[in-house]
């Protein structure tokens, strides 16, 4: 089965891969199209429904517990193509265990062992953004910060900056997906999906403060290293690379 690249498109993938009541051995569910097609398989493309994906969330929170939801949640924020099929799997070996909420600890099995991973690079990578984001004041007093991760996290990291900014304007913006989460002073913040047709920091206008302190801090950054203890090894181990280009002190 073909689905979308979607939480809710791969929810309803497994909701209609049990429709079929079918071995799951003999059905797999497939992220976008294939590049190798498979010899005798039947391909069938899934919709998404809103009310199939409800209903798939509720019987994993309920059977297997809130924490292997947040795994699976995790691992289909990844951008490799197996996780469709890893989660799918998973769901069905923990719906089969005597134990159904202790789905995690049963790492010797591929697909939930897959997902393990894909949910911990992840959660891995969230960290590093709540940790390393850098937010801008635009002139309209906004305050905005950029991004480009591997994995989808912007869902994952919002919330951290929503409880501790509750009164600022602020909007965080994936770069590489087009998405934009606006948090307004004082609301709930919300996604956005951009069209594509904007160059990422066209028409961004910063305030004089913002210039100003920007430069400090880059200044303030640079002049307190000491040059003989340098050990860039460890520093790009703490701090990868792919992160600075949208870090002050770097720029």
């Amino acid at each position: 089965m073909i689905c979308e690249d979607s939480l809710e498109g791969i929810f309803t993938g497994i909701y209609d891969a049990y429709l079929k009541r079918k071995p799951h051995a003999q059905v797999h569910l497939c992220v976008g199209q294939e590049d190798n097609y498979r010899l005798f398989a039947v391909y069938e493309q899934c919709s998404p429904k809103e009310e199939k994906a409800v209903k798939v969330a509720r019987t994993i929170g309920r059977e297997l517990g809130e924490e292997a939801y947040m795994a699976i949640c995790r691992a289909l924020a990844s951008p490799e193509p197996d996780k469709g099929e890893a989660v799918y799997k998973m769901v069905v070996a923990g719906l089969s265990m005597k134990n159904k909420k202790g789905v995690m600890g049963n790492l010797k099995d591929p697909f939930i062992r897959r997902v393990f991973e894909l949910a911990r690079f992840t959660a891995n990578e969230a960290h590093y953004h709540v940790e390393f984001l850098r937010f801008k004041e635009l002139e309209n007093g906004i305050l905005y910060a950029q991004m480009g991760p591997k994995n989808n996290v912007i869902t994952f990291i919002v919330p951290h900056f929503a409880d501790r900014l509750p009164l600022e304007n602020f909007v965080i913006h994936d770069i590489l997906r087009e998405i934009y989460a606006l948090h307004p002073a004082g609301k709930d913040w919300y996604l956005v999906t951009g069209d594509g047709k904007e160059k990422p920091g066209q028409a961004l206008v910063y305030s004089q403060e913002e210039q100003k302190y920007g430069e400090l801090f880059t200044h303030f950054f640079h002049t307190i290293a000491i040059k003989e203890r340098g050990n860039y090894g460890l520093q790009r181990n703490m701090l990868p690379l792919r992160y600075r280009k949208y870090m002050t002190e770097f720029q």
